[in-house]
């Protein structure tokens, strides 16, 4: 066994998500923000393919993009309740990272385990960022999962996808706990 971490250990256990409507100026600089990034490149990553990349979006970025949601949802029909929710994940923001998942073809390592260390990489982005003092949320939303939203907004190319959209800022406010899971009940020992 290594040394043990015990302030690390806190942390993940008692971690928590700060609500993206929460979160205000000032975000962190590029300085600041650099090794959250180079934090979040670390995960697990079989090839060494690198099957993701990021895309740090800025207020005129999600000004333009909070547009686009509107219009783009309104070509779509989506409810208006719905439009306006994605609006406001994109006004509402200050600096969000964009986590693309970028599929690398190989006959080695299959795409699930790509997909899941893009997602890997979300969640070590929003942990580094609220380690490093800052208040974080992980986001998606039916604008990050339609193809032109996402070629038109983000100038994603084919087979490019959003693993997340991690908004990073200040928190203005602490969240409630919320209940967790109950780890006997979603754990089975298997000793045979």
């Amino acid at each position: 066994m290594t040394e043990p971490a015990p302030a690390a250990m806190e942390f993940l256990l008692t971690r928590r998500s700060r609500p993206a409507k929460t979160l205000r100026p000032p975000v962190p600089t590029a300085a600041e923000l650099r090794p959250i990034l180079t934090a979040a490149a670390r995960v697990p990553d079989h090839g060494k393919l690198e099957p993701w990349r990021f895309l740090v979006l800025e207020k005129p970025a999600l000004t333009r993009l909070a547009g686009l949601a509107r219009s783009r949802g309104a070509e779509l029909g989506i409810d208006p309740d719905r439009i306006e929710k994605s609006v406001l994940q994109f006004s509402d923001a200050d600096l969000v990272v964009a986590v693309v998942m970028v599929p690398r073809p190989t006959g080695k390592v299959p795409e699930i385990e790509q997909i899941l260390s893009a997602g890997a990489v979300c969640l070590t982005l929003l942990n580094a960022a609220l380690a490093s003092g800052w208040g974080a949320a992980w986001l998606t939303g039916w604008a990050t999962h339609d193809p032109d939203f996402r070629s038109a907004g983000f100038g994603l190319g084919a087979g490019e996808r959003i693993a997340g959209l991690i908004h990073i800022g200040t928190e203005t406010a602490i969240p409630p706990e919320r209940p967790r899971p109950d780890i006997d009940a979603i754990t089975t020992w298997v000793r045979a």
